[in-house]
């Protein structure tokens, strides 16, 4: 018994492990992803974001200004056609879902019935007016004449077993299967 104990032992120690092994790794790979993400975030700052030295003028911060007012018009426009095609493509993506719905909801199945319907009348539904073939399975079974067996004619010959069993009772019926016997 506690054999079996120490088995349950070692494996509920042994998935402890696996899960605490499991678990660090996915802590290592989240901390992996999550540097990348950084890298990949300063290098597209770098590459888009040039470092800001601001001009002694003032003629030129204005010019600055304005440059860095298009900008933000751009990306601001950028980011509604963005989000218009966004709405666009969710309100496209209810609708198809709404008419999925409904033609679920319409179609039920109807109850299946039991049909007794003969081979013939089967192809005739499947194939429709191409059903030449005659499918009469009886007319291509074969004609057995029944043959009088030998134990048929002992059975008849027998005839009705109250009357077998009544001759064979009683004293008489064992002298007779006695003398039969010899």
């Amino acid at each position: 018994f506690s054999h079996l104990q120490k088995k349950r032992r070692a494996a509920t120690a042994r998935r402890q492990h696996l899960k605490s092994a499991m678990l660090q790794l996915a802590a290592t790979e989240i901390e992996k992803e999550a540097a990348a993400k950084e890298v990949e975030k300063q290098n597209y700052l770098a590459e888009h974001c040039p470092p800001l030295s601001l001009p002694g003028s003032m003629q030129e911060l204005q010019e600055l200004c304005k440059k860095l007012h298009a900008k933000i018009e751009a990306v601001d426009e950028e980011r509604y056609d963005t989000e218009v095609k966004l709405q666009k493509t969710t309100k496209e993506l209810e609708d198809l879902s709404q008419k999925l719905f409904d033609l679920r909801g319409k179609f039920k199945r109807p109850p299946l019935r039991r049909v007794r319907m003969s081979a013939d009348a089967m192809l005739r539904a499947l194939l429709g007016s191409k059903h030449k073939v005659c499918m009469d399975l009886r007319a291509n079974l074969k004609q057995v004449k029944k043959e009088d067996t030998e134990k048929e004619k002992d059975l008849r010959d027998v005839g009705d077993w109250r009357k077998n069993i009544e001759e064979k009772s009683g004293m008489e019926g064992r002298k007779k299967m006695f003398e039969a016997g010899e």
